[in-house]
Protein backbone atom coordinates (compact mmCIF):
# COMPACT_ATOMS: atom_id res chain seq x y z
CA UNK A 1 0.00 0.00 0.00
CA UNK A 2 1.64 3.03 -1.16
CA UNK A 3 -0.15 5.28 1.04
CA UNK A 4 -1.93 4.28 5.03
CA UNK A 5 -4.66 5.05 6.98
CA UNK A 6 -3.41 5.84 10.51
CA UNK A 7 -5.52 4.28 13.28
CA UNK A 8 -6.86 5.55 15.89
CA UNK A 9 -5.36 6.98 19.27
CA UNK A 10 -7.54 5.31 21.52
CA UNK A 11 -9.31 1.75 21.72
CA UNK A 12 -13.20 2.49 21.69
CA UNK A 13 -15.80 -0.09 22.19
CA UNK A 14 -16.64 -2.36 19.41
CA UNK A 15 -20.15 -3.13 18.56
CA UNK A 16 -22.14 -4.45 15.80
CA UNK A 17 -23.70 -2.29 13.42
CA UNK A 18 -24.68 -2.21 9.74
CA UNK A 19 -22.72 -0.35 7.36
CA UNK A 20 -24.60 2.81 6.70
CA UNK A 21 -24.99 3.62 10.80
CA UNK A 22 -20.96 3.17 10.75
CA UNK A 23 -20.33 5.08 7.83
CA UNK A 24 -22.94 8.25 9.50
CA UNK A 25 -20.93 7.49 12.73
CA UNK A 26 -17.47 7.55 11.49
CA UNK A 27 -18.51 11.06 9.09
CA UNK A 28 -19.57 12.75 12.27
CA UNK A 29 -15.96 11.95 14.23
CA UNK A 30 -14.14 13.52 11.35
CA UNK A 31 -16.37 16.98 12.21
CA UNK A 32 -19.56 16.45 9.11
CA UNK A 33 -22.07 18.59 10.42
CA UNK A 34 -24.28 19.17 7.76
CA UNK A 35 -25.67 15.99 5.26
CA UNK A 36 -28.58 16.04 2.72
CA UNK A 37 -29.72 13.48 -0.04
CA UNK A 38 -32.76 11.98 -1.17
CA UNK A 39 -33.79 8.45 -0.59
CA UNK A 40 -32.89 5.49 -3.07
CA UNK A 41 -31.95 2.45 -1.42
CA UNK A 42 -29.13 1.52 -1.36
CA UNK A 43 -28.28 4.32 -0.24
CA UNK A 44 -31.36 5.46 2.04
CA UNK A 45 -29.94 4.05 5.42
CA UNK A 46 -26.97 6.11 5.19
CA UNK A 47 -29.29 9.08 5.45
CA UNK A 48 -31.87 7.49 7.63
CA UNK A 49 -28.56 6.95 10.04
CA UNK A 50 -27.64 10.82 9.02
CA UNK A 51 -30.83 11.88 10.38
CA UNK A 52 -30.56 10.05 13.57
CA UNK A 53 -27.06 11.00 14.56
CA UNK A 54 -26.93 14.80 13.51
CA UNK A 55 -28.97 16.00 15.92
CA UNK A 56 -27.39 14.94 18.74
CA UNK A 57 -23.76 16.80 17.66
CA UNK A 58 -25.39 20.03 16.51
CA UNK A 59 -25.86 18.94 13.09
CA UNK A 60 -28.47 19.27 10.19
CA UNK A 61 -29.50 16.58 7.90
CA UNK A 62 -32.26 17.21 5.36
CA UNK A 63 -34.04 14.81 3.62
CA UNK A 64 -34.12 17.22 -0.09
CA UNK A 65 -37.38 17.17 -2.47
CA UNK A 66 -34.44 15.96 -4.83
CA UNK A 67 -31.02 14.51 -5.39
CA UNK A 68 -30.54 18.72 -7.42
CA UNK A 69 -31.65 20.43 -4.31
CA UNK A 70 -29.33 17.89 -2.51
CA UNK A 71 -25.96 19.25 -3.70
CA UNK A 72 -27.17 22.42 -3.99
CA UNK A 73 -27.50 22.74 -0.23
CA UNK A 74 -24.47 20.75 0.59
CA UNK A 75 -22.31 23.56 -1.60
CA UNK A 76 -24.26 25.76 0.46
CA UNK A 77 -23.01 24.56 3.30
CA UNK A 78 -19.61 23.79 2.23
CA UNK A 79 -18.90 27.23 1.08
CA UNK A 80 -19.23 28.41 4.68
CA UNK A 81 -16.30 26.22 5.59
CA UNK A 82 -18.57 23.26 6.99
CA UNK A 83 -17.68 19.83 6.64
CA UNK A 84 -20.73 18.70 4.24
CA UNK A 85 -21.69 15.74 2.30
CA UNK A 86 -24.50 13.86 0.40
CA UNK A 87 -24.69 10.90 -1.54
CA UNK A 88 -27.37 8.39 -3.27
CA UNK A 89 -26.96 5.60 -5.92
CA UNK A 90 -25.43 5.98 -9.34
CA UNK A 91 -28.94 6.82 -10.34
CA UNK A 92 -29.43 9.61 -8.20
CA UNK A 93 -25.67 10.57 -8.55
CA UNK A 94 -26.36 11.44 -12.24
CA UNK A 95 -28.50 14.00 -11.41
CA UNK A 96 -26.04 15.63 -9.62
CA UNK A 97 -23.60 15.84 -12.44
CA UNK A 98 -23.10 18.98 -13.20
CA UNK A 99 -22.94 20.34 -9.56
CA UNK A 100 -20.19 18.28 -9.44
CA UNK A 101 -18.14 19.54 -11.89
CA UNK A 102 -18.83 23.44 -10.74
CA UNK A 103 -18.11 22.22 -7.24
CA UNK A 104 -14.91 20.86 -7.93
CA UNK A 105 -13.85 23.98 -10.22
CA UNK A 106 -14.99 26.05 -7.07
CA UNK A 107 -12.53 23.79 -5.21
CA UNK A 108 -14.61 22.72 -2.34
CA UNK A 109 -14.39 19.90 -0.33
CA UNK A 110 -17.63 17.79 -0.77
CA UNK A 111 -17.59 14.52 0.18
CA UNK A 112 -20.22 12.37 -1.61
CA UNK A 113 -21.17 8.60 -0.75
CA UNK A 114 -22.35 6.51 -3.45
CA UNK A 115 -24.05 2.83 -2.34
CA UNK A 116 -24.02 1.20 -5.68
CA UNK A 117 -25.91 -0.97 -6.92
CA UNK A 118 -23.26 -3.41 -8.34
CA UNK A 119 -20.26 -1.70 -9.87
CA UNK A 120 -21.60 -0.36 -13.46
CA UNK A 121 -20.96 3.21 -11.66
CA UNK A 122 -16.91 2.88 -12.32
CA UNK A 123 -16.62 5.06 -15.55
CA UNK A 124 -19.40 8.12 -13.46
CA UNK A 125 -16.82 7.92 -10.71
CA UNK A 126 -13.49 7.73 -11.74
CA UNK A 127 -14.32 10.07 -15.32
CA UNK A 128 -17.25 12.17 -14.25
CA UNK A 129 -19.71 12.65 -15.61
CA UNK A 130 -20.15 16.54 -16.05
CA UNK A 131 -17.96 18.97 -17.45
CA UNK A 132 -14.67 20.14 -17.54
CA UNK A 133 -11.30 19.05 -16.52
CA UNK A 134 -11.92 17.52 -13.44
CA UNK A 135 -11.48 13.68 -11.61
CA UNK A 136 -12.89 13.28 -7.93
CA UNK A 137 -10.49 11.27 -5.60
CA UNK A 138 -12.39 7.76 -5.26
CA UNK A 139 -11.92 5.38 -2.16
CA UNK A 140 -13.19 1.79 -2.38
CA UNK A 141 -13.64 -0.06 1.13
CA UNK A 142 -13.65 -3.49 0.88
CA UNK A 143 -15.59 -3.94 3.71
CA UNK A 144 -17.30 -1.60 6.75
CA UNK A 145 -14.21 -1.66 8.91
CA UNK A 146 -12.28 -0.07 6.29
CA UNK A 147 -15.21 1.99 4.88
CA UNK A 148 -15.48 3.69 8.54
CA UNK A 149 -12.22 4.36 8.02
CA UNK A 150 -11.64 5.77 4.42
CA UNK A 151 -14.76 7.79 5.47
CA UNK A 152 -12.54 9.78 7.93
CA UNK A 153 -9.97 9.84 5.31
CA UNK A 154 -11.99 10.93 3.10
CA UNK A 155 -12.76 14.64 4.84
CA UNK A 156 -8.95 14.84 5.51
CA UNK A 157 -8.83 14.34 2.00
CA UNK A 158 -11.17 16.89 1.05
CA UNK A 159 -10.13 19.58 3.60
CA UNK A 160 -6.03 19.04 2.44
CA UNK A 161 -6.83 19.53 -1.42
CA UNK A 162 -10.03 22.01 -1.50
CA UNK A 163 -10.93 19.09 -3.72
CA UNK A 164 -14.45 16.51 -3.96
CA UNK A 165 -13.89 12.71 -2.88
CA UNK A 166 -16.31 10.04 -3.06
CA UNK A 167 -16.61 6.47 -1.62
CA UNK A 168 -17.48 3.98 -3.58
CA UNK A 169 -19.90 1.44 -1.42
CA UNK A 170 -22.79 -0.65 -2.86
CA UNK A 171 -25.11 -2.82 -1.32
CA UNK A 172 -23.24 -4.93 1.00
CA UNK A 173 -20.92 -2.10 1.99
CA UNK A 174 -24.44 -0.46 3.05
CA UNK A 175 -26.28 -3.31 4.39
CA UNK A 176 -24.32 -5.87 5.96
CA UNK A 177 -23.59 -6.06 9.85
CA UNK A 178 -19.64 -6.10 11.29
CA UNK A 179 -18.26 -5.53 14.94
CA UNK A 180 -16.74 -1.78 14.62
CA UNK A 181 -15.11 0.93 16.70
CA UNK A 182 -15.29 4.09 15.20
CA UNK A 183 -13.38 7.05 17.01
CA UNK A 184 -11.50 10.59 15.48
CA UNK A 185 -8.73 9.42 13.90
CA UNK A 186 -5.84 12.27 13.14
CA UNK A 187 -4.11 12.40 10.08
CA UNK A 188 -2.02 15.69 10.76
CA UNK A 189 -2.78 19.49 10.14
CA UNK A 190 -4.24 20.69 7.70
CA UNK A 191 -4.52 24.51 6.24
CA UNK A 192 -7.17 26.81 7.41
CA UNK A 193 -9.83 27.46 5.69
CA UNK A 194 -8.79 31.18 4.66
CA UNK A 195 -11.31 31.47 1.34
CA UNK A 196 -14.48 30.10 3.73
CA UNK A 197 -17.60 32.48 2.69
CA UNK A 198 -18.41 32.69 6.60
CA UNK A 199 -19.70 36.43 6.96
CA UNK A 200 -16.62 37.24 9.17
CA UNK A 201 -15.16 39.85 6.52
CA UNK A 202 -18.63 41.39 5.69
CA UNK A 203 -18.46 45.16 5.52
CA UNK A 204 -14.93 45.27 5.62
CA UNK A 205 -13.99 45.42 1.78
CA UNK A 206 -12.31 42.39 1.87
CA UNK A 207 -15.35 39.47 1.75
CA UNK A 208 -14.94 36.71 -0.08
CA UNK A 209 -16.68 34.70 -2.77
CA UNK A 210 -16.04 31.40 -4.48
CA UNK A 211 -16.20 31.06 -7.75
CA UNK A 212 -16.01 28.25 -10.33
CA UNK A 213 -14.67 30.38 -12.76
CA UNK A 214 -11.69 31.93 -10.84
CA UNK A 215 -13.69 35.67 -10.31
CA UNK A 216 -12.91 37.64 -7.52
CA UNK A 217 -15.09 40.67 -6.03
CA UNK A 218 -14.93 44.03 -7.34
CA UNK A 219 -11.33 45.75 -7.27
CA UNK A 220 -10.16 41.95 -5.46
CA UNK A 221 -7.24 40.27 -7.00
CA UNK A 222 -8.75 37.20 -8.52
CA UNK A 223 -6.68 34.16 -11.48
CA UNK A 224 -9.31 34.33 -13.66
CA UNK A 225 -10.73 31.85 -15.95
CA UNK A 226 -7.31 30.33 -17.60
CA UNK A 227 -5.19 30.56 -14.70
CA UNK A 228 -7.71 29.00 -12.31
CA UNK A 229 -8.53 25.62 -14.39
CA UNK A 230 -4.68 25.76 -15.34
CA UNK A 231 -4.26 25.85 -11.34
CA UNK A 232 -6.99 23.07 -10.63
CA UNK A 233 -5.10 20.88 -13.64
CA UNK A 234 -1.97 21.34 -11.59
CA UNK A 235 -3.59 20.12 -8.66
CA UNK A 236 -4.78 17.27 -9.99
CA UNK A 237 -1.57 16.01 -11.00
CA UNK A 238 0.12 16.53 -7.87
CA UNK A 239 -3.41 14.75 -6.30
CA UNK A 240 -2.28 12.15 -8.61
CA UNK A 241 1.16 11.79 -7.30
CA UNK A 242 0.59 11.73 -3.57
CA UNK A 243 -2.63 9.88 -3.18
CA UNK A 244 -2.68 6.61 -4.78
CA UNK A 245 -3.40 3.74 -2.18
CA UNK A 246 -3.51 0.21 -2.53
CA UNK A 247 -2.95 -3.82 -1.59
CA UNK A 248 -1.29 -6.15 -2.97
CA UNK A 249 -1.31 -10.28 -2.60
CA UNK A 250 1.67 -13.06 -3.59
CA UNK A 251 2.29 -10.79 -6.92
CA UNK A 252 6.07 -11.33 -6.61
CA UNK A 253 6.09 -14.72 -8.28
CA UNK A 254 2.37 -14.78 -9.58
CA UNK A 255 1.70 -15.90 -13.03
CA UNK A 256 -1.56 -15.25 -12.82
CA UNK A 257 -2.78 -11.64 -11.62
CA UNK A 258 -6.18 -10.69 -10.64
CA UNK A 259 -7.17 -7.18 -10.27
CA UNK A 260 -10.42 -6.48 -8.10
CA UNK A 261 -11.94 -3.24 -5.48
CA UNK A 262 -14.79 -2.83 -3.67
CA UNK A 263 -16.32 -5.41 -1.77
CA UNK A 264 -16.00 -8.41 -4.18
CA UNK A 265 -11.96 -7.98 -3.68
CA UNK A 266 -12.52 -9.44 -0.13
CA UNK A 267 -13.99 -12.16 -1.74
CA UNK A 268 -11.36 -12.14 -4.63
CA UNK A 269 -8.84 -12.01 -1.91
CA UNK A 270 -10.26 -14.96 0.20
CA UNK A 271 -10.23 -17.14 -2.70
CA UNK A 272 -6.50 -16.15 -3.88
CA UNK A 273 -5.14 -16.61 -0.45
CA UNK A 274 -6.95 -20.22 -0.84
CA UNK A 275 -5.42 -21.06 -4.50
CA UNK A 276 -1.85 -20.14 -2.71
CA UNK A 277 -2.61 -22.45 0.13
CA UNK A 278 -2.96 -25.17 -2.94
CA UNK A 279 0.26 -24.00 -4.05
CA UNK A 280 -1.23 -22.03 -7.12
CA UNK A 281 0.97 -19.12 -8.01
CA UNK A 282 -1.72 -16.46 -8.37
CA UNK A 283 -1.66 -13.01 -6.66
CA UNK A 284 -3.87 -9.93 -6.22
CA UNK A 285 -3.99 -6.23 -6.81
CA UNK A 286 -6.72 -4.46 -4.86
CA UNK A 287 -6.91 -0.65 -5.85
CA UNK A 288 -8.00 1.41 -3.16
CA UNK A 289 -8.04 4.73 -5.02
CA UNK A 290 -10.13 4.41 -8.07
CA UNK A 291 -8.67 7.74 -9.02
CA UNK A 292 -5.76 7.74 -8.52
CA UNK A 293 -5.46 4.59 -10.02
CA UNK A 294 -2.69 2.48 -9.34
CA UNK A 295 -1.36 2.13 -12.57
CA UNK A 296 2.75 1.44 -11.40
CA UNK A 297 1.25 -1.84 -9.12
CA UNK A 298 -1.01 -2.73 -11.83
CA UNK A 299 2.43 -2.78 -14.36
CA UNK A 300 4.70 -4.10 -11.38
CA UNK A 301 2.71 -7.22 -10.73
CA UNK A 302 2.32 -7.75 -14.37
CA UNK A 303 5.80 -7.99 -15.07
CA UNK A 304 6.24 -11.24 -14.64
CA UNK A 305 2.49 -12.34 -14.99
CA UNK A 306 1.32 -14.84 -18.21
CA UNK A 307 -2.20 -13.92 -17.65
CA UNK A 308 -4.14 -10.28 -16.08
CA UNK A 309 -7.85 -11.24 -15.08
CA UNK A 310 -9.85 -8.48 -13.70
CA UNK A 311 -12.76 -9.51 -11.68
CA UNK A 312 -15.78 -6.55 -11.54
CA UNK A 313 -19.67 -6.82 -11.27
CA UNK A 314 -20.03 -5.24 -14.41
CA UNK A 315 -19.69 -5.35 -18.05
CA UNK A 316 -16.01 -4.09 -17.66
CA UNK A 317 -15.07 -0.37 -16.80
CA UNK A 318 -12.17 -1.04 -14.54
CA UNK A 319 -10.82 -2.96 -16.97
CA UNK A 320 -9.47 0.14 -19.28
CA UNK A 321 -7.48 1.00 -16.26
CA UNK A 322 -5.86 -1.85 -15.82
CA UNK A 323 -5.40 -2.59 -19.38
CA UNK A 324 -3.57 1.79 -19.12
CA UNK A 325 -1.30 0.17 -16.48
CA UNK A 326 -0.72 -3.00 -17.93
CA UNK A 327 0.34 -1.77 -21.03
CA UNK A 328 0.91 -5.17 -23.12
CA UNK A 329 3.04 -6.60 -20.70
CA UNK A 330 0.50 -9.53 -20.25
CA UNK A 331 -3.01 -10.22 -21.90
CA UNK A 332 -5.91 -8.88 -19.40
CA UNK A 333 -8.91 -10.78 -19.78
CA UNK A 334 -12.28 -9.91 -18.02
CA UNK A 335 -13.08 -12.83 -15.35
CA UNK A 336 -16.28 -11.14 -13.79
CA UNK A 337 -19.71 -9.70 -15.60
CA UNK A 338 -23.44 -8.53 -14.90
CA UNK A 339 -24.44 -10.37 -11.92
CA UNK A 340 -27.71 -9.16 -9.82
CA UNK A 341 -30.79 -10.01 -7.80
CA UNK A 342 -33.92 -9.58 -8.90
CA UNK A 343 -34.08 -6.00 -7.30
CA UNK A 344 -30.85 -5.25 -9.42
CA UNK A 345 -28.82 -4.28 -6.24
CA UNK A 346 -25.93 -6.35 -7.69
CA UNK A 347 -25.79 -9.08 -5.46
CA UNK A 348 -26.08 -11.91 -8.40
CA UNK A 349 -24.66 -15.52 -7.26
CA UNK A 350 -21.60 -14.45 -9.37
CA UNK A 351 -20.54 -13.04 -6.06
CA UNK A 352 -19.95 -16.51 -4.84
CA UNK A 353 -16.07 -17.85 -3.50
CA UNK A 354 -16.63 -21.47 -5.59
CA UNK A 355 -17.72 -19.46 -8.73
CA UNK A 356 -14.99 -16.80 -8.26
CA UNK A 357 -12.38 -19.85 -7.84
CA UNK A 358 -13.65 -21.42 -10.73
CA UNK A 359 -13.25 -18.78 -12.97
CA UNK A 360 -9.62 -18.18 -11.79
CA UNK A 361 -8.75 -21.16 -12.52
CA UNK A 362 -9.79 -21.97 -15.49
CA UNK A 363 -7.68 -18.57 -16.56
CA UNK A 364 -5.09 -19.43 -14.66
CA UNK A 365 -4.37 -23.05 -16.15
CA UNK A 366 -5.57 -22.53 -19.92
CA UNK A 367 -4.21 -18.47 -20.40
CA UNK A 368 -5.97 -15.66 -22.04
CA UNK A 369 -7.97 -18.09 -24.05
CA UNK A 370 -9.35 -19.91 -21.78
CA UNK A 371 -12.87 -20.83 -22.07
CA UNK A 372 -14.28 -19.10 -19.05
CA UNK A 373 -17.45 -21.12 -16.91
CA UNK A 374 -20.80 -19.89 -17.92
CA UNK A 375 -21.87 -16.94 -15.80
CA UNK A 376 -24.70 -18.14 -13.47
CA UNK A 377 -28.08 -16.64 -14.07
CA UNK A 378 -29.65 -15.60 -11.04
CA UNK A 379 -33.16 -17.76 -11.76
CA UNK A 380 -35.35 -15.26 -9.66
CA UNK A 381 -34.08 -11.98 -11.74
Amino acid sequence: MTATVPQPTTAPTRRLMEGSEAIATAAIAAGCRFFTGYPMTPFTEVLEHFARLLPDVGGVCINAESELEAVGMAWGALATGARAATGSTGQGLSLMQESFSEITLAELPLVIFNMARGQADYFQATRGGGHGDYRHVVLAPMDITEAAELTQLAFHLGDKWRHPVLIYGDYLTAHIQEAVSVSPIDFGELPPKEWAVDGALGGSGRSRSVSPLGFGKVGQPAPGIERHLRDIDAKQRRIAAQEVRVETGFVDDAETVVVAFGTPAKFVRYVVSRLRADGEKIGYVRPITLWPFPYESVAEAAAGARTVATFELCAGQMVDDVRLGVLGRAPVVTIGGISTDGSGFGVGPLLDAEIIRDRILAVHRGGAEAELPPLPVNERG
